[in-house]
């Protein structure tokens, strides 16, 4: 892909914004959002055969790495993991005596943290403790992620056997220098052999993750980590973007701040992976995941099915998301619902009884017109004039005239191309179409007295 971007444009849209996992974003959500509000919506979700996604986090780590953003903890000691599920089944027990047992899973995603920081006994009692409060449809997707310095073949085999089809593997980049830089030590030959063991015992897909513009990162040694990651020849790679946020990080104080590759240079990384991956036959999905073509992901993004939520780009969504475990999300009878982020305060609820939520959000007409705009603008890359709107099915043309206007504007600086019937996203404005999100956040737009864009970089 050849497109002009130069650093004058890095410079004008390069600001901090949000990745619209969901919206609103976490930060407008509510701590007064109680206990009986999730309740509430739990029984909404009741009273209906819809089917549902499962999240259950696992924060635990052997040692945190210095560049993660991911609310997570390290120990050493198995007990630690052992009461951490014994609360996890309680908190089973409390969801599914308001939803009842047995309703049908359609996504399963264990996330972290390192969820293959479990040992054989406690993976095989979490699926159990999963297996026995919902039904698991037999064409579900069963994810997990991998950190490969604790892999194992042996280890991904069992993955494999207790139903998981899906594997992501961390690898970040492979560069000495800026393994050593992040406090994550992994050889290739170990990311390489829990892969062909993900091959071997017949995942339906294997993802890996890599971070753009850590600190030593340079287009040679970038370029390694990409050739290295084509030779493995997964599914799906991801390319995040790495966010410094040592205030609200503080194992990121670690990192050596002068050392990180910024504005158009960090852009240069990305450009690199793209022009790089899509040569060898990989898909640009969205805004920064790259699926190989006859992949589900690349097939949905073509058949304009491709869905976007807390688990980033993804196939298979349900109508409501139940999380599980510290800082876990849901997404349920349009409310949004965080647990407690931190482990203590988690246990010791769960321990009297309690559902351990600290904030939420009912969300307005007005927030499920602007989720769904925006939610199709990320995956399809265009704002279709006679999009339908729930929850009323108005015009998307007809509801948000001003934002239209405001994301035409962008037409100027060739990032969309205003057509008859729809504003369609460029090759050069998909870079930033978060930029072009945040036109239609109405919260975003009230808490910026000047407007504040955001790309990949």
């Amino acid at each position: 892909m050849t497109v002009e971007i130069t650093r004058e444009t890095i410079d004008r849209y390069n600001r901090p914004g949000p990745r619209y996992t969901s919206y609103p974003t976490v930060p407008h959500w509510s701590n007064t959002f109680t206990a009986e509000d999730y309740l509430a919506a739990l029984h909404d979700v009741a009273v209906t055969n819809d089917p549902i996604s499962v999240y259950v986090h696992l924060p635990f780590c052997a040692e945190r790495c210095a560049y993660c953003g991911c609310n997570a903890t390290s120990t050493r000691r198995p007990a630690v993991v052992d009461q951490y599920l014994d609360r996890i089944e309680h908190e089973l027990a409390m969801i599914t005596a308001h939803l009842s047992t047995g309703r049908r899973v359609v996504q399963l995603h264990w996330g972290g943290g390192t969820p293959n920081f479990l040992n054989e006994a406690q993976t095989r009692r979490l699926m159990g403790l999963l297996r026995a409060a919902f039904t698991i449809a037999p064409d579900a997707e069963v994810a997990l992620e991998v950190d490969p310095r604790i892999g194992s073949r042996e280890q991904v085999f069992l993955f494999r056997e207790l139903g998981f089809n899906r594997i992501s593997f961390g690898v970040q980049d492979i560069a000495q220098e800026v393994q050593i830089a992040i406090g994550r030590i992994q050889p290739l030959w170990q990311t390489e052999n829990v892969v062909r063991a993900a091959r071997d015992a017949g995942f339906s897909s294997i993802n890996i993750d890599l971070v753009y513009g850590l600190p030593y990162q340079t287009p040679a040694s970038f370029a390694m980590t990409l050739q290295a990651m084509i030779d493995l020849h997964p599914d799906r790679i991801a390319c995040f973007s790495y966010a410094h946020l040592p205030q609200a990080r503080p194992n990121q104080k670690r990192v050596d701040a002068r050392q990180l590759p910024t504005g158009y240079d960090k852009f240069q990384l990305f450009r690199q992976a793209i022009e790089t991956l899509t040569a060898v036959g990989y898909e640009w999905i969205g805004m920064d995941h790259f699926a190989l073509a006859n992949d589900e992901l690349a097939i949905a993004a073509r058949e304009r099915r491709l869905q976007r939520n807390f688990m980033g780009y993804t196939v298979l969504p349900a109508p409501h998301q139940i999380g599980f475990g510290m800082s876990a999300i849901g997404d349920l009878a349009g409310r949004y619902v965080q647990n407690d982020s931190g482990l203590g305060r988690y246990q010791r609820a769960i321990d009297e009884g309690c559902l351990p939520i600290t904030r939420g959000m009912r969300l307005s007409d007005d927030d499920l017109m602007r989720r769904h705009a925006i939610m199709h603008l990320m995956c399809n890359l265009e704002v279709p004039f006679d999009l339908p709107l729930p929850p009323h099915g108005w015009r998307l043309g007809e509801v948000f005239t001003a934002e239209i206007e405001r994301i035409a504007a962008y037409a100027d600086d060739h990032l969309v191309v205003v057509e008859p019937n729809r504003l369609r996203v460029t090759d050069r404005g998909r870079f930033f179409v978060r930029n072009l999100a945040m036109e239609l956040d109405r919260y975003f737009q009230q808490a910026t007295e000047r407007p504040i864009f955001s790309s990949t970089v």
